[in-house]
């Protein structure tokens, strides 16, 4: 039976409780109520209030109470219902107190902090927010941002059982679309590994979360009108970030396009074609392109998200472009 990325990410939080009695869980309505959006539910009735902890309206509160139970020896998950909220405070507590908690005191930190991304769910400017270079600047932090159930399941396991602090982002576009048959104490997945989610030899697609399925139909839009075979590699983590799955398909491959859903200017994708030049640069028989969103906040109106959003037909240009290079 499969499993959305909702109930993996659900999965993964009850087996994790299972395994270690010290874990915690703090947020916003996650008791009896189950989350914002029932990513919690059954936690509380099974588990307690003492382990599974309804806080007060502030993310200040949730993400201080998670920081001090993880550095006092018992691993934390702060929930926020939106990740636009990590900016109310709660982002000192995360990039101030967790990230560099090591470094400053030789005191780990495992502490997870999860909720949902992204847009493409009509939820404006406030609610949909692609947040990872926030938080991929930030030594001391890793961050994790899955395109699939099975991931979802696999990286938060590790993410939960890593002795330091990891931001866990789930596009909340995913929740319900994403299906896949996720296995009952599945193992978890390491995190700083790529994967290759398409073979191909033309040209590569970097991408990850939501995104990947967009290229996914965009490299088959381009493989129906011409003779050629596009790559996908799915990032998974973007810190630890996989370089030699990364460079490797640059070699292979000779072309690349990132993608991602965040704005163009200070993405993900400066840093990775940073890292191509520098790295193999005499690999390239084209320059590294990128497709992003506009740099602009999130509409509200779905006829302007929907420009906003990169889409399938970005990603064929973009493919395309590379291609007649």
């Amino acid at each position: 039976m499969s499993s959305t990325f909702l109930d993996a990410i659900r999965e993964a939080l009850h087996e994790e409780f299972e395994r270690d009695p010290t874990l915690l869980l703090f947020g916003q309505d996650v008791g009896a109520y189950g989350g914002a959006f029932g990513a919690t539910a059954g936690l509380h009735e099974r588990f307690g209030s003492e382990r599974v902890v309804d806080m007060p309206l502030s993310e200040a509160a949730v993400l201080g109470a998670a920081c001090g139970a993880a550095m006092r020896g018992s691993p934390a998950i702060a929930e926020l219902q939106f990740f636009d909220f990590a900016s109310c405070a709660g982002f000192d507590q995360i990039v101030n107190v967790a990230a560099k908690s090591r470094y400053r005191t030789g005191i780990a930190c495992p502490l997870v902090v999860r909720g949902p991304v992204g847009a493409g769910v009509r939820g404006g400017p406030f609610h949909s927010i692609s947040p990872e270079m926030w938080f991929v600047g930030t030594p001391g932090l890793q961050v994790v941002f899955p395109s699939n159930p099975i991931d979802a399941k696999g990286l938060l396991k590790s993410a939960i059982r890593d002795p330091d602090p990891v931001v866990f982002l789930e596009h909340k576009s995913l929740y319900r679309r994403s299906k896949q048959a996720t296995r009952p104490n599945s193992a978890p997945i390491p995190l700083g590994m790529a994967q290759t989610v398409r073979p191909g030899s033309s040209a590569v697609v970097l991408t990850y979360g939501a995104m990947v399925s967009v290229c996914v139909e965009a490299a088959e839009r381009v493989e129906a009108q011409r003779e050629c075979s596009i790559r996908i590699v799915d990032l998974r983590t973007l810190e630890p970030l996989d370089s030699a799955t990364i460079l490797g398909a640059v070699q292979d491959t000779s072309r690349v396009l990132i993608v991602h859903e965040g704005p163009e200017r200070g993405g993900f994708a400066g840093e990775l074609t940073s890292m191509i030049m520098d790295r193999t640069f005499d690999a390239l028989d084209a320059p590294v392109l990128r497709v992003a969103a506009a740099n602009t906040p999130v509409p509200y109106a779905p006829v302007l998200e929907d420009v906003y959003l990169p889409g399938s037909f970005d990603v064929v240009s973009g493919i395309e472009r590379l291609l007649d290079w």
